[in-house]
């Protein structure tokens, strides 16, 4: 086997350790590490939680015959750090262990490391290789990346439709508050387990009023994003399920509101590049990633401002005939998933 073909197959390791730390790194990114000796695995670890130990520092630390670092290579899916967060510097770590090799899978576009962390292990004399699976390392952490290069959300856009392409039913005002169920229980669930990994959830006006949802994780275990709702009147009801001051909820609005027990309040020009600002102004709130839920209009939108980078579209077997037809979206299908009568398709941006 090959030098590329040896580095590639530690480097898929590092990114199964990576995935490990899903839903528990934030704001950090997930990164794995594995230490190597003569092709042989003698180390290994990942980032757990935020404020802990670094992949790296965990993969060097469990090697239990230390001299042999000073001939094993390591290999990171994301650039070590150099400098002094909550903790030490990772490349300060690898050249204070005399590691001689370092195969790095992606370079670190946040700031305060953005190459610095490969320059420091260079100038060590330590042999460092960059770009290793790099769009599979750039992938798993495609919300960071998102965060700090775009300097807004990683956003998901996420509806249910029929066979004929519709998300809800001809309805009349006496009908609202009453969700319409498309597909089934374990599409559900799947759409909980997202919820649970991702850090916002929002949804317009027209849906909070219709279905009264909660957005919560309740057919998962997890995180519970936090709640976005555009208002721009600040008209919604108090009574809905948003407002039930169990957990967080961000009322977006154009109004001057008092903020509750809660209730957060962003006031936002509506007439001035809304959705960019308004992701912005999560972006500054440290959030990530977000799910917009709908409805279609609120999807729409965002689809025609081009300001998405992933949609999650659930296909039950149900047909309305008439209706509220699902958003049109130009995108490339990356996968699929099905359970029973109900599948999953996930698409990114064309182009």
């Amino acid at each position: 086997m090959n030098q590329q073909h040896t580095d590639e197959r530690f480097m898929a390791r590092c990114l199964q350790l990576a995935a490990m730390g899903q839903g528990h790194t934030y704001p950090n990114p997930m990164v794995g590490a594995v230490v190597v000796h003569r092709g042989k695995i003698i180390g290994e670890g990942y980032h757990c939680k935020a404020g802990e130990a670094h992949a790296e520092v965990n993969a060097i630390n469990s090697v239990k015959d230390a001299a042999l670092l000073r001939e094993s290579t390591i290999y990171v899916s994301l650039e070590p750090c150099a400098h002094f967060g909550k903790t030490p510097p990772c490349s300060l770590l690898i050249i204070e262990k005399k590691i001689p090799r370092v195969v790095v899978g992606c370079i670190d576009s946040f700031s305060e490391v953005a190459g610095r962390g490969v320059a420091m292990l260079q100038q060590a004399g330590v042999s460092v290789t960059v770009g290793v699976l790099e769009d599979e390392c750039r992938y798993i952490n495609r919300r960071f990346f998102t965060f700090f290069e775009k300097k807004r959300p990683f956003v998901m856009l996420k509806w249910a439709q029929t066979l004929d392409g519709l998300m809800d039913i001809e309805r009349t005002s006496t009908h609202w508050g009453e969700p319409t169920w498309i597909t089934n229980s374990q599409a559900l669930r799947e759409v909980h387990r997202m919820r649970a990994r991702e850090q916002a959830i929002l949804v317009g006006y027209r849906t909070a009023l219709k279905d009264n949802p909660s957005l919560t994780v309740r057919h998962w275990v997890g995180n519970q994003p936090l709640r976005v709702v555009i208002d721009r009147e600040a008209s919604l009801p108090p009574s809905l399920n948003l407002f039930d001051h169990r957990h967080p909820t961000l009322l977006v609005t154009a109004k001057k509101v008092a903020s509750s027990e809660n209730i957060r309040v962003l006031t936002i020009d509506f007439n001035q590049h809304f959705l960019t600002t308004l992701l912005r102004q999560l972006a500054a709130m440290g959030i990530q990633s977000l799910i917009v839920e709908g409805g279609a209009a609120t999807l729409q939108r965002f689809i025609d401002a081009g300001l998405w980078d992933e949609a999650h579209v659930y296909v039950g077997d149900k047909w309305f005939g008439r209706g509220v037809k699902a958003p049109v979206l130009n995108a490339i299908q990356l996968s699929s998933q099905t359970w029973g009568d109900s599948r999953l398709f996930i698409f990114k941006p064309q182009g």
